[in-house]
């Protein structure tokens, strides 16, 4: 079945039952859909995953299918995605997977493993290994499918309000940071928060936290954690290669024809290039800004990434006991990890030693 045959027959189905889907047809055939988001409209790159994969789907349907973008709080809150798309109130969203390690640990695999993959060796885990494959076992147990959607590179460390030199400068900290980034930081001794991104400067501001992180300079500068903490650590050991994503009811998606299918897949695939476009793009000239309005820059000590790096090692052997789907996914993603490393080490890192200096 055909987008055409495909909309005219859902435009009958919906005339016939209000209770058709989340979704509501216009006048004339057109397919309308929602897609609720964790991000804010004011982050405009993270936001735009969402935004360029709608425009993406209405460019390539010549506008038969429309998907209206609704930011974190609009319909339902930034960490409340995942659970509205599962459940079919809404076909999409736009999210982090690792929001959601509480339900499965598995998740974090699909943003940011710590110590982990960079952005293309992801996506070529993703694309050409296992990857999606076994995104979508875990997936289909809550009734979806996903695909990235946007990456934002190797983040920064995060903002501080006193120094790191040591691994005991962590404890007692409260910190923003999901995911298992957060976990490692637990283990650490840091009092772990996860707070959306509209919420993260009032809690810096007022004391609620000590520290968090974000992305890196265009969107840190944007919330204006430059004003509310001194120091700025490197690097982003957390998310070496945050990947994002758009969620879609595993219902909606089975019952669509191959080309729609073939349409969501590669609308997700452009707003993936496009976001990690758009942040090599914009980080420069905000770090350049950062710097001249004072900030401290500040890398983090060897001992203390060598610390947290065992507490990953531990995080990985807990997960694994604990979630049969973390164990496959963490046997399958060391593979690739280990294969990728021993090539990139000749090729990117020689060559990264020679422009960067060793």
């Amino acid at each position: 079945m055909k987008r055409r045959d495909f909309l005219k027959k859902a435009g009958v189905a919906v005339a016939a039952s209000a209770a058709f889907s989340p979704a509501v047809f216009s006048q004339g055939g057109k397919l309308r859909m929602e897609m609720i988001t964790s991000w804010p409209t004011g982050l405009d790159t993270i936001f735009g995953g969402a935004t360029n994969f709608a425009a993406n789907v209405a460019a390539m349907t010549d506008g038969d299918v429309e998907i209206e973008v609704f930011p974190a709080g609009a319909q339902v809150g930034g960490l409340e995605v995942y659970d509205n798309v599962s459940n079919g109130a809404f076909t999409f969203g736009h999210t982090a997977p690792y929001y959601y390690v509480g339900k499965d640990p598995a998740h974090a695999f699909y943003t940011a493993i710590p110590f982990g993959l960079n952005v293309g060796q992801h996506d070529a885990w993703i694309h050409s290994g296992n990857g999606q494959a076994l995104w979508d076992e875990l997936n289909a147990e809550d009734n979806m499918i996903a695909f990235a959607a946007g990456n934002t590179g190797v983040q920064m460390g995060g903002w501080f309000r006193k120094e790191i030199n040591t691994v005991d400068d962590l404890q007692g900290l409260t910190m923003r940071i999901p995911g298992l980034g957060g976990k490692v930081m637990a283990a650490a001794g840091v009092n772990v928060q996860v707070l959306p991104g509209g919420e993260i400067y009032q809690a810096l501001e007022t004391g609620a936290l000590d520290a968090t992180e974000w992305v890196g300079p265009y969107d840190d500068e944007k919330l204006g954690f430059n004003r509310v903490a001194q120091y700025y650590y490197s690097p982003g050991w957390h998310e070496t290669g945050a990947s994002l994503a758009t969620y879609i009811n595993l219902d909606e998606w089975n019952s669509w024809p191959d080309d729609i299918k073939a349409i969501m897949k590669a609308a997700a695939a452009q707003s993936n290039q496009q976001m990690m476009a758009d942040y090599d793009a914009k980080n420069g000239d905000a770090f350049v800004r950062l710097q001249e309005q004072g900030i401290e820059m500040r890398s983090f000590p060897n001992e203390v990434l060598a610390a947290l790096e065992g507490h990953m090692d531990k995080i990985h052997a807990d997960a694994s006991a604990d979630s049969e789907m973390y164990a496959k996914t963490l046997a399958d993603w060391s593979t690739f990890r280990d294969s990728i490393r021993g090539f990139h080490e000749v090729q990117e890192y020689s060559w990264h030693k020679y422009v960067y200096g060793d």
